[in-house]
């Protein structure tokens, strides 16, 4: 049971060393903007695996119970599926269901793991393989791994987790398959380290001119295409895709000011200069901050202003 990208992963590694009978995943919906309704990745993996796929809208339908019932699955493996199994389905497997979330445990229960890690500067990201209960990722786990998660951005950190996750999931039920749960020792959670991963709310990740420059970094390293950086420059909407912090004598400049200098993009926020390397203008593809500016004619030093988006 899985939905993006990062349970795509895990289901082509589980595909190749188990028998997956079927997949379930969200209902086909509209992931971009102006677009018709697309299917989930791991709906499109499933069906180039030839593996029976199945999108219900909820899993309490008595249907749906009935069905994964006939199914009579030994495990269920949930990788981001987006959606609560509820205690009937819960009690069906065998051997549980079994849930691979992307962080170290208890830290970062929730929706948005690796993007509030990042946001919150972590130096190191995590995965952990976690026995599902009624609860919102409060079961035992018995295996994680974490990666170095300096100055990389939330889709190349999404891919790291999910083979290691793969990786472990896939050791997992191995081990389950050969000796049972004998070998297995499942970690109960500490109450007392609990921290929870809430949905990234639309424009949460846009600049702010309130930013330090160490946050207004992480948000760019944190932005996806579901949930970009953005801000206004020179009244051209752009995503910011790369930025780094740079050290800079131009202390005379505003907050909310843009400088153009060597054909690279500085943005002023409250304390200090932002040297944003690469955007998306609206409706374009990516490109060097430098080709954004030559194709509003600025010249060297020249000076324009930028815009928070509210809302």
């Amino acid at each position: 049971m899985g939905t993006p990208r990062f349970a795509e992963t895990i289901l082509e590694k589980l595909a190749s060393e188990f028998d997956v009978v079927c997949v379930f995943t969200r209902p086909d919906a509209i992931r971009k903007r102006g677009k018709s309704l697309e299917p989930s990745e791991v709906k499109l993996c499933a069906q180039d695996l030839g593996i029976e796929v199945f999108t219900p809208k909820s899993l309490r339908d008595e249907a749906i119970i009935s069905l994964i019932k006939r199914i009579n699955p030994d495990i269920i493996a949930v990788a981001a599926y987006g959606c609560i199994l509820p205690k009937e389905i819960l009690e069906i497997p065998r051997y549980g269901c079994i849930n691979v979330h992307a962080s170290l445990l208890p830290a970062y229960r929730g929706a948005a793991p690796i993007e509030r890690a990042i946001l919150n500067g972590d130096e190191r990201l995590g995965v952990s393989i976690m026995r599902m209960e009624e609860g919102m990722d409060t079961g035992p786990y018995c295996a994680y791994g974490a990666v170095d998660a300096s100055d990389k951005k939330s889709a190349e950190l999404t891919e790291e987790l999910a083979c290691l996750g793969a990786d472990l999931l896939a050791d997992v039920i191995e081990n389950i398959q050969s000796k049972g749960f004998g070998d297995l020792v499942w970690i109960p959670q500490e109450d007392s380290k609990v921290t929870f991963a809430p949905k990234i709310a639309k424009g949460e990740l846009n600049l702010n001119f309130g930013d330090g420059l160490a946050l207004a970094k992480r948000k760019v390293l944190a932005s996806s295409a579901a949930h970009p950086c953005k801000c206004i420059v020179a009244n051209k909407t752009l995503t910011v895709t790369s930025a780094s912090v740079c050290e800079t004598d131009w202390e005379d400049k505003p907050v909310g000011c843009v400088l153009y200098k060597s054909k690279k993009l500085y943005l002023r926020l409250n304390d200090g200069w932002l040297c944003v390397d690469k955007v998306k203008p609206d409706g374009k593809n990516v490109m060097d901050a430098s080709a954004f500016c030559a194709g509003l004619q600025l010249k060297d030093s020249s000076v324009e202003s930028w815009e928070e988006i509210r809302g």
